[in-house]
Order: C-alpha cells, then structure tokens, then sequence
C-alpha cells in the first residue's frame, strides 16, 4: 500500500497543496491553510478503469422528466421560515443552516418536526447529544409527534445506510461538525471529514430523494466551519443571525436553488422555542424616542418585504486628536462617504468630532436606500434639531449631494402610511409611475439633500 502524503488544505476554497502556504493562491484568504491525510486506496488506475460503472441507462431526454413531484413544497409550520426557503421544503433538497452557538439552529428543527410530523417520518440524527437530551427538548418545545424518530450517531456511512434501509420521508443531521468517516484518518470536524461527510449525504439525498436539513457551526470570522466547497454541494444555505443579548433572531438566505436569496425570517426566542415576528417593523420600531436628535427612521427592502428600521447617530466633540468612528448595523465605509458628502457639499464639518451611528434592534441594513436616513440623523445630531416622529425617508446619495431613485417605492410608502406615518422624503426619480393620489400619506419629492434635510425638519 502506497504511503499517505500529506497535504494541506484552504479551510474556504478547499485549495490543496504540497506545502504550507500563509496565503492561499486560489482564493487569496490568509492562515487558512490546514495539514490534512488524504485517503490512499490500493486500487490501481487499471483495476479502477475494469471497474467503472456503466451509467448510460441513467440518460433521460430533459422533456420526458417529470418535475411536478419534486417541486412540492413541504410546509414546515413557521411562515417565516418557508419565506426564507422559497415557500417550504423541497423533495430531495440539502438545506445547510449554519450558526453561533446556541442561537437556535436546533430549536428550530426541532420545533418544525411538530408540524411535519403530521403527515411526514422524521429521522432526527443528532451527533451531540443523547437520545434522553434530546426528549427533555422536546418536551419543553411541547413536541410529540409520533412520526418523529431519534438517532445518537456520529459514522456518517451508518447514517446514510439506516436512511437507504428506513426510508424515512425528512432527515435531520445536527451537526455536520460531528460526523465522520472511518477510512479517513482525521479528526471529525477537519476540512475533509466535513467534505467527504456531506458528499456522501448529498448523494443519499439525491439518489433516495429525501431532503435532508443540516446544522453547521460557524468560525471565528462568523462563515460556516468547513471549506466553501461544502457550501456549493448544498442546495440551501441559511444563516441564523442575532446577538446573545437581544431575544431576536434573523434568518438569511445566502443560496437557494429553489428560490429567491433576498428573502429573510425574523424570530423571537423565549422559554417555549422560536416564535415568528409576523410584522418585524413594529418590533425595531417599539421604544422609539419622541424629541432627540439624531433619529430618523429607514425604509429598507429585504426581499419583497419593506422593513421600517431606526438609524440613530450620535455626533459629540472628540477628546483626542483623531477623532472615532463607529457604525453599528450599517457599512462603516459608507457613513464616511456620507460623512465626506456632508462636509463638501454642506459645509458642516466633522473634522474634530466622534461620530457612532447605531441600527437600533440589532438589525443591518445594507441597501443604499438607507443613505439618506443616515446622512438626516448625522445632521439631526450635529445641529442638534430634532426629525418629527411622524417622517420617514429613504433615497441613496450621489458623491454631488443629488438624490437617486430606488426600487418599489410605492411598497415602502404602503408600508409607511400603514404603520401611522404622515410624512414620506422620496427621491423624485423614485415616485415615476407611481400614483401619489393613492396614497393619504404626505409625500415630498426631493432632488438633493438641502432639499431632504429642509423638508424633514418643517
């Protein structure tokens, strides 16, 4: 038998070399290259060659296939989650939700297996903890479908064969950080342990056209531990985000075969489990202040769903020579180009201030459309004048202090006129084709951001 080499591996891109490098040549990330064994069979290329599989009964004309089966959709009982996931559950899917510990990726599919448990066996595989924690869960989840069948394993071929043998309709792996493969002499959890143990539940997946839902954890740097490669075997992956120290919780999707990837689900956790926030703008809005500065409210797009978010900003005379600049919720390259667009183009100078700009409820918004509620709450805080609780803006900001139009105005401002607004700052370009007269809400149309700033303190 041949000797093993050693290799190492890019943890992101899966990149394989020789020798240790500090940067990777394909994907150009740094200190991510990991020492790895890789499998060593005995088969020659010849004996490999004798024994490959004739596959050419498997080739069907793309009309002849029938797809109306497979894109049934399987409702999970949270409407949130299937928004996220395209509108449920697709037959033979992979679904990758990933992580910080302990933000409720197990509750959750946990908590769907009530609802699917009605009509569908659920094989739930857990890898870390045993069969009587997984009962006391359930328990306090209130979850006692009889169709939902446990599992404390961690060989990933035994898995797979008992999902080929039970043929169960749904399988849950938790987590794939756990699971590994005897022939591969690494530790569970290393880059090709990861790799080959979801290579082989994708197939599983396929052949036997049973989704299967996945638990990975995250790094450091917050992406899903495992090299990238493990996120294009999948055919969903999700993200859980929130902080510890708020009760609310975001689910993103970063890749959909099935769906839209703009889509997001807003969570509540409490003592029973995960509970949908119907109407998220309600929620970042409750405890807004009535007369401060440096306030505005946001109208952002997530999806086809218009979130009405708080930016607040605090602008206070800095105490050394370089002053600080902090953004929560909202890219810190970006607030200082606003900030350089305020000084050029309004004349207000930050030069020898602290600037913190904050997203209140822990929610991030990304979209250039919160540009001009950003710059308004920046001058709000340095003028110390106060936006009137009842106004609401959105509009992206040009390098010449000139307003931009954005998307689906006329379902930001539905959004708006139905939480109790009475005043909406558009961008004049955005309000093409769309009928004011629909709307009681008062809409200003602007061009610049004199123009924005003016209406808004009227």
């Amino acid at each position: 038998m041949a000797k093993a080499k050693t290799v190492y591996v890019c943890s992101q891109c899966g990149y394989e070399s020789g020798k240790w490098n500090g940067r990777c040549p394909s994907c150009g990330e740094w200190n991510t290259f990991e020492e790895n064994t890789p499998i060593v069979s005995s088969r020659t290329s010849a004996k490999r060659a004798v024994s490959v599989r004739d596959v050419s009964d498997g080739i069907f004309e793309i009309n002849d296939i029938d797809a109306e089966a497979n894109e049934t959709r399987w409702s999970t009982g949270l409407k949130e989650l299937d928004r996220v996931l395209g509108g449920g559950i697709v037959k033979g899917s992979l679904v990758l939700l990933g992580g910080e510990p302990g933000i409720g990726k197990s509750t959750m599919l946990l908590q769907i297996c009530q609802t699917l448990g009605d009509d569908h066996t659920i094989l739930y595989v857990s890898g870390e903890e045993s069969l009587r924690q997984i009962k006391l869960r359930a328990q306090r989840l209130g979850v006692d479908s009889g169709n939902l069948y446990l599992l404390s394993e961690t060989d990933c071929e035994a898995i797979c064969s008992v999902i080929i043998k039970e043929k169960p309709e749904i399988a849950i792996i938790d987590s794939i950080q756990t699971m590994n493969i005897e022939a591969i002499a690494s530790a569970a959890g290393s880059i090709t342990q990861v790799r080959e143990c979801a290579n082989l539940l994708m197939k599983t997946a396929k052949s036997q056209e049973i989704p299967m839902l996945i638990v990975g954890h995250v790094n450091k740097d917050g992406a899903i531990a495992g090299p990238k490669v493990m996120e294009h075997i999948v055919d969903c992956v999700l993200y859980f985000e929130g902080q510890k120290n708020l009760p609310y919780r975001i689910l993103r999707g970063i890749k959909n075969r099935f769906g839209s990837t703009n889509e997001i689900g807003v969570f509540e956790m409490n003592d029973k489990g995960l509970s949908e926030v119907a109407n998220p703008s309600e929620m970042l809005l409750s405890g807004r202040p009535q007369d401060a500065s440096g306030c505005c409210v946001a109208c952002v797009m997530e999806g086809s769903r218009p979130i009405l978010a708080e930016v607040q900003a605090l602008v206070t005379k800095s105490a050394f020579n370089v002053p600080r600049r902090t953004a929560t919720g909202f890219d810190y390259n970006r607030m200082a180009i606003l900030i350089a667009v305020l000084e050029k183009r309004m004349g207000y100078y930050f030069g020898g201030l602290d600037v913190y700009m904050n997203v209140v409820g822990g929610f991030d918004i990304n979209e250039p459309a919160a540009d001009l509620p950003v710059a308004l709450s920046l001058y709000s805080s340095m003028t110390d004048k106060c936006v009137s609780p009842d106004v609401i803006t959105f509009g992206e900001i040009g390098l010449a202090g000139e307003l931009r139009g954005v998307q689906r105005t006329a379902q930001r401002i539905s959004e708006a006129q139905r939480l109790g607004f009475k005043k909406c700052i558009v961008p004049a370009t955005s309000l093409k084709g769309v009928d004011k007269s629909a709307f009681e809400i008062e809409i200003d149309e602007v061009n610049t951001i004199q123009d924005a700033f003016k209406a808004a303190l009227e």
